[in-house]
Order: C-alpha cells, then structure tokens, then sequence
C-alpha cells in the first residue's frame, strides 16, 4: 500500500505543480517521446540481462505491492524447522528422510503450504538435512558450505535490483537523446515552418527530457532500491535457517536451535521468544 501511495504523490506532486502554474496537459502528451525513451531502454536492458531476466524482474516487480515477508511467514519458517529437528531429534535422522526426499508428500511440510510453494527454499531445507542426516560433516564444514551458497544466492537475488538500477541510471541519458531528436526536427523545420510549429517541436523535446528524469528518479530508481531490500529480506530468511541448523548440528536441541534462527532475523518482524515459544510448545 506504500508503494502505491508513493506513486500517486510523485505523479500528484509533478503534474498538479505543472497545471497549477498554468501548464497544458496536452503539452505533455507526447507517444514519439514515449516510444525512443521506453523502446531504447527496453533493448539496452535486453543487451545488459539473460534473456531470463526480463519476465523474472516484472514479475518481481509486481510483486513489490505486496511482500510476503511477515511477522506470520518468519514463524512459518521456524516452526518448520523446528518440527523436522524435533522428529529427527526423536526419531532419528533417517526418521525424515522420506520428508527430505519428497517434500510435497510430507506431511510436515504440508502444514506450511506458503514454503512448500517456494521451492528454492524447500530445496534448500532438505539438502542440508540430507547432508546432515549423513553424519559425515563437522558443524564448521556444514557452516562453511552454508556461506559458500549464501554468498552465490546473495548474488542471484540482488541481480534483478542491479538490473533495474541500471535502466534508472540510463533513462536520462534517453531522455537527452529524445531531446536532441527533437531539436533535430526543430532545426530541420526552421525554414517551412511557423512559430507555432517549431514552438511545439521545441516543447515535445523538452517533454522528452522530463520523462527520461522523471522515469529515472521518481520510479526506476525506487523500484530497484526496493527490490533490494526484498533480496536482503529473503537472504536474511536463509540466514535464519542456516544458524537454526548449524546450532543443531552443533548438538543444540530443536527447541534452542530455532531460538538461533529468531535472533538472525531482521527486528521489524521477528517473533518474540514466548511467541516462538508457543510455537514450539504447540509442535
């Protein structure tokens, strides 16, 4: 709701500035202008990115109206843990293996649909719980494994915020180029054309300028910082389980080891201990 109340002050903000000093909307209406700065910036973002990228950054993007890293979801996330610790815990590690090894017809994993539907995340659970049901790994080698693949998906998910940086970072240069063609027809009407004319060349190239800095600071550039806490949110949740299963290898009970993954979390929506608790204690 933010994001949305955002982009109607800045659209608010510009254009009730502009007709309240007495400006034209009409002057503003210019789909050529449009057409050179969105259509150069689409390909250059086509030349910087895989061709994966594209639908991967929209559909992010859209789904920056709403986050889904919640008070809820963190709690979502340790109980889980904590449950498949607590059964491998008493029943031993080979107890979860048919967990591990089919995730989607595990009843533990049933219960928390909203992970079992990211499957980077289930993926990433139960194969460090194979790993750990081998018996074979010290807790500073699983520890080390564990950074190694953080710092890679660190760098998967910040790849979407770099690449819409970089079309911020290059919508006024498009503007300047939608304005130089513009001057370009203007010069190019000097001799046929009437003060009138070449009055509306002129302003359809200075329009094409507004847009490429407007686009740059007022929504490209917002979108990639908040797609850059979203990977920061995401990375922090993996965190938490990474020290919520080091703790256990380390030979922490499920119940303290979980209490390691709350203390990693971000504070603006980390459960409390007695939450978790009852969580636990609900398990």
């Amino acid at each position: 709701m933010a994001k949305i109340i955002g982009i109607i002050v800045v659209i608010a903000s510009v254009l009730g500035g502009y007709v309240l000093s007495h400006g034209k909307i009409a002057a503003l209406i210019q789909p050529f202008e449009v057409m050179i700065i969105g259509g150069a910036a689409l390909g250059a973002f086509l030349q910087a990115n895989p061709g994966y990228m594209t639908l991967h950054v929209l559909k992010k993007s859209l789904g920056m109206f709403g986050s889904r890293f919640s008070h809820a979801f963190y709690l979502e996330v340790l109980g889980l843990v904590y449950e498949i610790l607590n059964k491998s815990r008493r029943e031993g590690m080979m107890a979860i293996e048919a967990d591990i090894e089919d995730a989607a017809a595990s009843p533990i994993f049933a219960k928390y649909p909203t992970i079992l539907k990211d499957e980077r995340m289930t993926a990433f659970i139960c194969d460090y719980l194979r790993i750990m049901s081998s018996g074979n790994m010290a807790p500073h080698e699983l520890e080390g494994l564990f950074d190694m693949e953080l710092f890679n998906l660190k760098e998967e998910l910040e790849h979407p915020s770099h690449a819409v940086n970089g079309i911020a970072d290059g919508m006024p240069g498009f503007g300047i180029v939608a304005a130089v063609l513009g001057i370009v027809v203007t010069m190019a009407s000097l001799g046929e054309g009437d003060q009138t004319a070449i009055g509306q060349h002129v302003g359809a190239a200075l329009v094409g300028t507004f847009f490429g800095i407007l686009a740059a600071y007022g929504f490209f550039g917002p979108l990639a910082t908040s797609l850059a806490h979203d990977a920061k949110e995401e990375i922090n949740v993996y965190e938490a389980i990474k020290a919520s299963l080091v703790a256990s290898a380390s030979g922490m009970p499920p119940s303290l080891a979980v209490e390691f993954g709350r203390k990693v979390l971000y504070p603006k929506h980390r459960p409390s201990f007695s939450e978790l608790e009852q969580v636990v204690r609900g398990r």
